[in-house]
């Protein structure tokens, strides 16, 4: 494994597209993965994991079923898992999730918004 420095500032401004998560480290079975988002996702849990949401740039809200949060840059949340939750992106935002490898975006839910296609950059 490469040492390295990963600023998470420049590594968003390599991604060109929306709604494709981009892999920047791992530790252990941990992936750390960047996307930009301007949508509202699909609701949807992971029985097998927490997942942590820290926004890089912009601000973004995430849903639960009895509460939404409004998270800013330089903000974190944990999902705990088996938690129905809902991202939403009403302005372009950048996130980093936090969460094992083999974790799919989608949960359970699965369906047309799941990627599948990792790329580290």
């Amino acid at each position: 494994m490469e040492i390295r420095v990963v600023n998470l500032e420049e590594k968003a401004k390599l991604i060109n597209e929306l709604h494709k998560y981009k892999l920047v480290a791992e530790l252990n079975n941990i992936q750390f993965k960047l996307v930009k988002s301007k949508r509202e996702f699909i609701w949807h849990s992971h029985e097998e994991t927490d997942e942590m949401f820290f926004v890089v740039e912009g601000e973004m809200k995430l849903a639960f079923r009895e509460k939404i949060f409004d998270l800013k840059k330089g903000e974190l949340i944990v999902v705990p898992k088996g938690i129905e939750h809902k991202p939403i992106c009403e302005t372009e935002c950048t996130v980093m999730l936090v969460e094992p490898r083999g974790t799919v975006n989608t949960g359970k839910s699965g369906g047309a918004l799941t990627d599948l296609e990792l790329e580290w950059i």
